[in-house]
C-alpha cells in the first residue's frame, strides 16, 4: 500500500476509534427461550408479525412452535421463508412487501445470520420506503428507528443478534456489500439453545469458526476496548472448549448454551471493535460464489493470520494463553503460530476443506478491489494491504 494510502487509512481509524465511545451502541434485551416471545408481543401489543426464516428450518419444523405459540395467542404470524444463505437485494424487497401487504407490526429473525441480515435490511426499508438497499450500504446510513426486531438465533455463530451489521448481496452483479447502521440492533436476542440442538454438524463446524474469526478480528485489530478485549478472550475460551463437542454431539445442551454466549459476546466485541481482511475477502467468495460466510471465514482465517505476520504475534499468544494451548511465559512467535496451526488443525478435524475449488484466476484482481474497498480505511486492521496485496490470499486459498 502506498505510504499516502496508510496514512488516510490510520488517520480515518483513529478519528473513528475516539469517535466510537459517543456512537449509540447498545445491546438488545435477551430472552432465554423461545417461548417467551409471546408475552413479548403481548406486553408490546403486537397483533402481527413477519417470520423471516428459511425454508430448511421451516421444513425440519424449527418454527413450528413459535408459530403455534403466536397461533393460540392470536397473534398473526405471517412467514417469508425464502431467505437464502447469502440474502440478496430480491429477498429483502420480497420480504418487505410481505410485510407491508399484511400489515405487520414486528419482525422476528429465526435462523442464522442470513435470516438476520435479510430481516434488518427490510426493517430500514420500512423505515426509509423511498430508498433503495444499496442506498443504504456502508457506514451510518440508517438512522431512523426500524420495526421492533426479535432476533432468533438458530446456530452460534454470527452473532447479528447483537450487531449493528446487515451483509447483503446483490446478485445482479454479484456483490457483497455491508450495511452498518446503529438501529438494525435487534431489540430482543432470543438465546435458546434448544433451538441449535438439530444443527447439523457441519453447520455447527463453520458458524462455529465464523464467532471465532469474529472474536480473532475484534482482539487483534486497532480499535479494542477493555470490555471488547476481554469478550474476545472469553469468546475464544468457550470456543476452543465447547465447538468439538457440539460438532461430535449436538445434543449436548451445555455445549450449546455456551457456543450461543460465545457467539454473542464475539458479536458484541466485533460490532465495537471492527473486523478486518478475513471478513473483507469472505465476503467477496460469498458474492461471487456464494460461498457461505461461515466456512469462507474458517478457511481463510489462519491463511490472512499467516499474511499479517509478526505484528500480531503478541496479541496471538494472548489468544493463544487464552484457548488453553500456550503459556503465558512460553515464546511468543512460537505461540502464535501454535495458535493459527490450532485452527488449521481444527478445521480438519471439523471436516472444513483446506480451500476452495471454484476461485477462477480471472475473477481475483476484481473480487480484491472489492474487499480492498470495504476493508480500507473502515477496518482498524492490524496490518495494512491494499488490492493487489490481497490478491495473494486468494491464490493461498485455492485448491
Amino acid at each position: 500500500m502506498n505510504p499516502i494510502k496508510k496514512i488516510y487509512c490510520r488517520t480515518f481509524q483513529a478519528a473513528f476509534r475516539l469517535a466510537m465511545p459517543f456512537m449509540p451502541y447498545r445491546e438488545p434485551e435477551i430472552l432465554n427461550s423461545v417461548a417467551e416471545i409471546k408475552s413479548l408481543l403481548e406486553k408490546l401489543n403486537v397483533k402481527s408479525v413477519l417470520l423471516v426464516t428459511d425454508k430448511m428450518l421451516r421444513q425440519f419444523g424449527a418454527t413450528t412452535k413459535l408459530e403455534t405459540l403466536l397461533a393460540d395467542a392470536n397473534i398473526k404470524c405471517v412467514v417469508y421463508d425464502e431467505t437464502c444463505p447469502n440474502p440478496t437485494v430480491n429477498n429483502v424487497e420480497a420480504a418487505r412487501a410481505l410485510y407491508v401487504k399484511e400489515k405487520c407490526e414486528a419482525l422476528i429473525a429465526f435462523g442464522g445470520g442470513s435470516s438476520m441480515d435479510c430481516a434488518k435490511a427490510v426493517g430500514a426499508r420500512i423505515a426509509y420506503p423511498n430508498k433503495s438497499v444499496n442506498q443504504m450500504k456502508g457506514l451510518l446510513k440508517v438512522l431512523k428507528k426500524i420495526p421492533t426486531l426479535i432476533a432468533v438465533p438458530t446456530t452460534a455463530g454470527t452473532g447479528s443478534e447483537v450487531t449493528i451489521t446487515s451483509v447483503i448481496t446483490n446478485s445482479e452483479i454479484k456483490h457483497k456489500y455491508t450495511m452498518n447502521s446503529f438501529p438494525l440492533i435487534p431489540a430482543y436476542a432470543v438465546l435458546d439453545p434448544e433451538v441449535t440442538l438439530t444443527l447439523p454438524p457441519s453447520l455447527t463446524a463453520t458458524t462455529g469458526m465464523d464467532a471465532l474469526t469474529h472474536a480473532v478480528e475484534a482482539y487483534i485489530g486497532g480499535s479494542t476496548t477493555k470490555e471488547t478485549r476481554a469478550y474476545a478472550l472469553e469468546a475464544v475460551k468457550l470456543i476452543f472448549e465447547n465447538l468439538e463437542i457440539a460438532y461430535t454431539d449436538g445434543k449436548n445442551e451445555v455445549a450449546r448454551r455456551n457456543m450461543l454466549r460465545a457467539a454473542y459476546i464475539a458479536g458484541i466485541a466485533f460490532s465495537k471493535s471492527y473486523v478486518g481482511y478475513i471478513h473483507a475477502v469472505a465476503h467477496t467468495l460469498g458474492g461471487q460464489y456464494n460461498v457461505p460466510h461461515g466456512l469462507a471465514n474458517a478457511v481463510l482465517m489462519p491463511m490472512v493470520l499467516e499474511e499479517y505476520g509478526e505484528v500480531v504475534y503478541e496479541k496471538l499468544h494472548q489468544l493463544a494463553v487464552a484457548a488453553g494451548i500456550a503459556q503465558e511465559n512460553d515464546n511468543t512467535e512460537a505461540s502464535a503460530k501454535k495458535f493459527i496451526q490450532a485452527i488449521y488443525d481444527m478445521n480438519a478435524r471439523m471436516n472444513i476443506p483446506a480451500g476452495f475449488t471454484n476461485i477462477i484466476d480471472a475473477d481475483i484482481p476484481m473480487m480484491a478491489e472489492h474487499a480492498d474497498a470495504e476493508a480500507n480505511p473502515l477496518y482498524p486492521v492490524p496490518k495494512l494491504m491494499d488490492a493487489k496485496e490481497l490478491e495473494k490470499i486468494y491464490y493461498k486459498s485455492q485448491l
